[in-house]
């Protein structure tokens, strides 16, 4: 059954795929007759996005920046290694499956994903570690042995995680929140979770060990956030994990985006790479379609970003053009913190590594005090260790592992000069790494990169090389936070981290999601 077709002006989309009763419909337009959509980013939102419009009807054309797809989930190859360049954790995989349903796929044909277990190895300074998964059994038994008493408060913790579950995802998670009247009603909601509070103030009124409290309560510094400032609607990710597990996929998270990418070849949807867009055209006060740096226009009905919101707002659309996210408000925001990332290859093998796992540093509150509130660069740090290896061995040659190392860091509000202490702070990483898990780390690695904000800022468009846009405190989040249609510019969309509802893969899928509620029916445009 084909799904697609390609139009004469190249370009893709305008089938409708509908499921009902178990059956499947899938519908054709003529090129002719539909909508255009120019959706720029190929990132996990711009991907979701452009898929969902052309199920939708659309016509779509994908521009990306850089000479290949994934933006911040863009694959490195070197040496023979395969590099995962950001995410690399695959919660809630029904909404990729989703993606696959709606042109009469199963996902599982295409993409292989793996159950971890543990979840996360977190590894303290003092050598002893926590394997955090949804495993009570474990979890309660290791709870016992650090501290027999918070047993129960970790239960009671659980409880309050499945009210943010309830109560903040599936009763909010998909709300565009699109006016004041959203917010009002999700009022009852927010007092009942004390959105109000840290997600470290929530933890720390039922935990009283102090390790204990870190690893619960460490996941905002997966996605830019300060556990001390990130609201406690957050705890809904124990929920989410418990539920779904987290995962994995064979080939590494760049084979997600391969398949999504086929996809839209399937379906007749082009993607040009090297074409960064410049400048989005507003007339009369309504996007009309971008001009990418060459100066080549490219007309559209809509027009979606998959870039950075403050980068879309500041450096695409011209000031007069923005009463809401002016260069003003934009500079005030609060933004997540940087990640300075060392991919490396060593020509041996770490068997004893897991596939993800956190190697804390001596410090937890001051370390997060210089890096989200004095904006200074640490000389100690906490780091992310991913070793994909461990769960797929392609991505490194034989007897090989391939690794990536997140140190969180301050974004570029810190002032740092990172071309000149780069190699100095990569070399301080692979001592506190040699010297505690990885043994003559030095001595093997074989291939190395370094990715800082810098790089976000220049590479990735990413205001202040802020890793997530917007810090995911209370008054950043869901009306407050740029919304997914424009509230500036008629016919803008936006779709990502930095736009509603925030940042982590679960995240943006449905910031496109939610965009399939609010871009105009195709219908409307006839």
């Amino acid at each position: 059954m084909t799904s697609y077709f390609k139009s004469v002006d190249g370009l893709g989309g305008g089938g409708g795929v509908s499921v009902s009763g178990g059956s499947l419909t899938v519908g054709l337009r003529t090129g002719a007759s539909a909508p255009t959509a120019v959706v720029i980013g190929t990132g996990f939102g711009g991907l979701a996005a452009a898929i969902r419009l052309s199920v939708k009807g659309y016509r779509v054309q994908m521009l990306e920046k850089l000479d290949a797809p994934g933006g911040r989930a863009y694959v490195h190859k070197q040496d023979g290694f395969t590099f995962d360049a950001g995410p690399t954790i695959i919660t809630l995989p029904h909404l990729i499956e989703e993606l696959f349903t709606l042109c009469g796929r199963r996902m599982q044909d295409h993409v292989d994903l793996r159950l971890m277990a543990p979840f996360y190895r977190i590894r303290f300074d003092d050598g002893t570690h926590f394997d955090y998964s949804n495993n009570d059994e474990s979890m309660l038994d290791q709870i016992a042995q650090i501290s027999p008493e918070d047993v129960q408060g970790f239960k009671d913790l659980m409880v309050a995680s499945e009210r943010c579950f309830k109560l903040g995802f599936q009763e909010l998670g998909m709300v565009a929140f699109e006016s004041l009247g959203d917010v009002v009603k999700a009022m009852p909601n927010l007092a009942r979770m004390q959105a109000w509070r840290s997600i470290y103030s929530l933890v720390s009124q039922h935990i009283r060990h102090p390790k204990l409290r870190i690893v619960m309560s460490f996941h905002p510094l997966l996605i830019g956030g300060n556990p001390y400032s990130v609201t406690c609607v957050y705890a809904l990710i124990h929920a989410l994990e418990r539920r779904w597990g987290v995962h994995s996929a064979m080939g590494g998270t760049g084979a997600i985006v391969r398949e999504l990418v086929q996809l839209l070849t399937d379906r007749g949807v082009p993607i040009r790479y090297n074409a960064p867009v410049t400048r989005i055209r507003v007339e009369g006060g309504r996007a009309r379609g971008v001009e990418l740096g060459s100066g080549e226009f490219i007309p559209a009905d809509i027009v979606v970003s998959n870039a950075d919101a403050a980068w879309t707002y500041r450096h695409l659309i011209e000031p007069q053009h923005r009463k809401h996210w002016t260069d003003k408000r934009i500079a005030r925001g609060k933004y997540s913190s940087g990640l300075f990332v060392w991919y490396f290859g060593t020509d041996r093998q770490y068997h004893d590594v897991p596939h993800h796992m956190m190697v804390l540093g001596p410090r937890y509150k001051g370390l997060l005090q210089d890096i989200f509130k004095n904006h200074t660069l640490s000389k100690d740090f906490s780091l992310y260790l991913y070793r994909p290896t461990a769960t797929d061995p392609s991505l490194a040659p034989a007897g090989c592992d391939s690794f990536y190392v997140l140190s969180v860091v301050p974004n570029l509000s810190s002032g740092t000069d990172w071309p000149a202490v780069t190699e100095s702070y990569r070399d301080a990483i692979a001592t506190v790494l040699q010297e505690s898990v990885l043994p003559d780390l030095k001595r093997h690695v074989v291939s190395s990169k370094v990715s800082t904000p810098q790089d976000f800022q220049d590479r990735l468009w990413s205001y202040k090389g802020a890793g997530f846009g917007l810090e995911p405190i209370l008054v950043q989040s869901a009306w407050f936070r740029p919304h997914n249609r424009s509230q500036d510019v008629d016919g803008l969309y936006l779709v990502g981290a930095s736009t509603q509802p925030g940042a982590g893969v679960p995240s943006v899928l449905m910031s496109a999601k939610i965009l399939e509620e609010v871009v105009p029916d195709v219908k409307t445009f006839a």
